[in-house]
């Protein structure tokens, strides 16, 4: 067991068993699907900066949110295309724990930045008149900020948990990405302390916020029924609709994953949600938001318009 824990520089990356003509099928979809990805929160972070109507804090978030998704497909996803090409090609010890390192920080970052984005639709429905007072652009800076760090801080506590840990062979990860349970499953010491802080890491950060938002729309629901007039309500039903279809679609798969029965598991099934959660996710949600907010579709003609002209 020395040598073993000694020796270990790289990993495999188990992926996907599928046969070669459907690994070719799937890296030429999940390739589209990354450009999509890229392109459509490029577009949305685009148009948030260039178009100074959009220089609100509900949209200064919203850029926000877009720039984590790139980087929380960019943390994932190309090494899946490679490992489609080539399933055989290792990656390194380093490469990842860094992987591993970087998706737990953007994916915790996003949970805070879901939470603030409904604290933000919150204020601006139910306190309209004092909105700009207390959601100023200090506090919109700080409450960036601060969900990055504390994503950043959240990650590297398991960072620091997972590198002291021997691994023995034969060094092969039953998933697409260094997902830090399968890593730890390749640990020959006792990582009960790890996979603690993971359950404790995913409520504090999924099941906490998550609680925390359903009891904002609640009150942000109730206080849509007081307004008399149809186009206010319609207004702030089209604005709030998107933010919790993109609230649902990522802390459904995620408590599922990491919170719900047998969190622990890295089977097939858990993989294969966690692939819907790391990239059609980030792809959905510039398509959520373009379609469903009228602000973000005026900006996208006006940029157009401006280019023809």
């Amino acid at each position: 067991m020395e040598g073993n824990q000694t020796s270990v520089t790289e990993f495999i990356l188990l992926g996907f068993p599928l046969n070669t003509s459907m690994q070719m099928l799937l890296f030429g979809l999940f390739s589209l699907f990354y450009v999509l990805t890229l392109l459509g929160n490029g577009v949305i972070l685009g148009l948030i900066s260039l178009d100074c109507r959009l220089h609100t804090p509900m949209y200064f978030f919203l850029s926000h949110l877009a720039i984590v998704d790139m980087a929380y497909t960019c943390s994932t996803v190309p090494q899946m295309l490679v490992n489609l090409l080539s399933p055989a090609k290792p990656i390194s010890f380093a490469g990842c724990i860094t992987q591993t390192f970087l998706f737990l920080s953007f994916a915790h970052t996003e949970c805070l930045l879901l939470v603030v984005m409904s604290y933000d639709r919150y204020v601006a429905i139910c306190y309209p008149l004092r909105y700009s007072v207390i959601v100023s652009w200090r506090v919109c800076i700080t409450l960036a900020v601060t969900s990055w760090v504390f994503g950043v801080l959240l990650a590297l506590v398991h960072l620091v948990l997972l590198l002291p840990l021997p691994f023995c062979g034969p060094y092969q990860i039953n998933h697409f990405f260094c997902e830090i349970i399968a890593v730890l499953k390749l640990a020959c010491a006792d990582t009960h302390i790890n996979e603690t802080m993971v359950l404790a890491g995913a409520v504090s950060v999924l099941v906490g916020p998550f609680s925390s938002i359903v009891v904002s729309y609640i009150h942000i629901l109730c206080a849509i029924l007081k307004i008399r007039s149809g186009e206010g309500r319609q207004k702030a039903f089209s604005t709030c609709s998107s933010h919790l279809c993109v609230f649902g679609l990522f802390y459904g798969t995620a408590i599922i994953m990491y919170v719900g029965p047998r969190y622990g598991d890295s089977k097939d099934g858990k993989k294969y949600l966690l692939l819907f959660h790391s990239l059609f996710n980030p792809m959905l949600n510039p398509l959520i938001y373009s379609l469903r907010n009228k602000e973000v579709k005026a900006a996208l003609k006006r940029m157009l318009d401006k280019d023809r002209s």
